[in-house]
């Protein structure tokens, strides 16, 4: 089954900058978190499941941001929105720096959640009405940059004998800046708003919305998705330097070309996806994951393992830009932006659950499960994402 996407429309090269500045601010504490945490750990005596913890406060905050993002979108704008959204992330930023046990870093976690997820969803939506599968997936690809440099700061600041704190006050302190640019260019925002219809169609209720098959497809394979990208994500530094013996600054980087891969492939998607349909993309890139994660998992050899790393990285890259992509056209005007919502939300609950759940399987059976786990949710990901196709789209 064939989806149409939406064409680029008119709008203010300042702003789409800034939303990639955005989704640059985005990455970057998944990509610090990952490599900071066994020092955090190790500083505060923590079991290796404790980053459960974290992911678990950041979570409910994304949740309650991600599903009121309408009504304060309504309210705000997108101006305002981003202005105090930077600001929480950099407040949670500089207090993770500064704090004096884990209980007070982990209940930050809400707030830096809160700060993402506005972000998330509210840009999200405009691109999704507004940007073609090329813009998204470019937008995109500044997530991925701000992940694979989380890691770089992180891993460098480290191997410096510095603390891990200081990474994190670093990047607050560039989360501040950001703001500052929003507060600067708020009314802009208000200014350039997309066309609108010249008949529009009135939205359904999330009720309506959530009672089609398609829309709890649509849940659960941002769920897994998010899952298999975060989890490998924050678990495979741990895994290089504990249990594979490599040196903190080696598996630094290769943490950082697992991120990096996202970037590049989505900038490459960007142009590919001009060549080739949306669906024949995300169908090639998830038999590349399967196998990228095949690779790593068998450690056969330490150059297969890295070029697995690498593999998975690049596969992911357009799959949740082309999600998003395709939202529209399988949803249609009524439950579009009912459905992004839920997504974003439930790509949110899967990056925490599944990530944090292996921390209990890595307890029980050993941190070389994570193989077996990535393959499993991978597997489960493309199978939705067939049964996705076969349905028809929504009115």
């Amino acid at each position: 089954m064939s989806y149409s996407v939406p064409s680029l429309r008119r709008h203010s090269t300042l702003l789409v900058g800034l939303a990639y500045a955005a989704f640059i601010s985005l990455g970057l504490p998944d990509g610090l978190t990952g490599v900071a945490w066994p020092s955090v750990r190790a500083e505060f005596g923590l079991p290796l499941d404790a980053l459960g913890a974290l992911i678990t406060s950041g979570t409910l905050g994304y949740l309650i941001s991600s599903f009121s993002s309408g009504r304060v979108l309504a309210k705000i704008g997108v101006g305002w929105l981003l202005v105090l959204s930077c600001l929480a992330t950099a407040v949670s930023l500089l207090g993770y720096g500064y704090a004096p046990a884990w209980l007070f870093m982990a209940s930050l976690g809400i707030l830096a959640g809160l700060g993402a997820g506005a972000i998330d969803a509210g840009l999200n939506t405009y691109a999704a009405e507004n940007f073609n599968p090329r813009m998204l997936n470019w937008l995109h690809a500044s997530f991925g940059l701000g992940a694979a440099s989380g890691p770089v700061i992180m891993s460098s600041i480290i191997s410096a004998n510095q603390s891990w704190r200081l990474g994190y006050v670093l990047v607050g302190i560039a989360q501040l800046l950001l703001a500052s640019a929003f507060a600067i260019t708020r009314k802009q925002w208000q200014t350039n708003q997309p066309e609108t219809m010249v008949e529009p169609v009135a939205s359904a209720s999330m009720l309506q919305t959530l009672r089609l098959p398609v829309t709890w497809l649509n849940i659960l394979l941002f769920f897994l998705y998010t899952g298999l990208e975060f989890c490998a994500g924050q678990w495979l530094y741990t895994l290089l330097t504990i249990s594979r013996g490599m040196e903190p600054g080696i598996a630094g980087v290769w943490v950082s070309i697992y991120w990096g891969s996202l970037t590049v492939g989505r900038l490459l998607s960007g142009v590919i996806v001009g060549r080739m349909s949306v669906v024949s993309l995300l169908r090639l890139s998830m038999l590349v994951a399967i196998l990228g994660v095949v690779l790593f998992w068998l450690n056969l050899a330490p150059w297969l393992t890295v070029i697995g790393i690498a593999l998975l990285g690049l596969a992911l890259a357009p799959m949740f830009p082309s999600f998003i992509a395709l939202t529209p056209a399988r949803m249609g005007p009524r439950h579009s932006a009912n459905t992004i919502g839920f997504q974003i939300a439930a790509a949110t609950l899967g990056g925490a659950s599944i990530a944090s759940s292996f921390g209990l399987f890595a307890d029980l059976m050993g941190i070389e499960v994570l193989g077996t786990y990535l393959f499993v949710v991978a597997v489960a990901m493309a199978l939705i994402f067939e049964a996705l196709n076969r349905l028809k789209p929504a009115v």
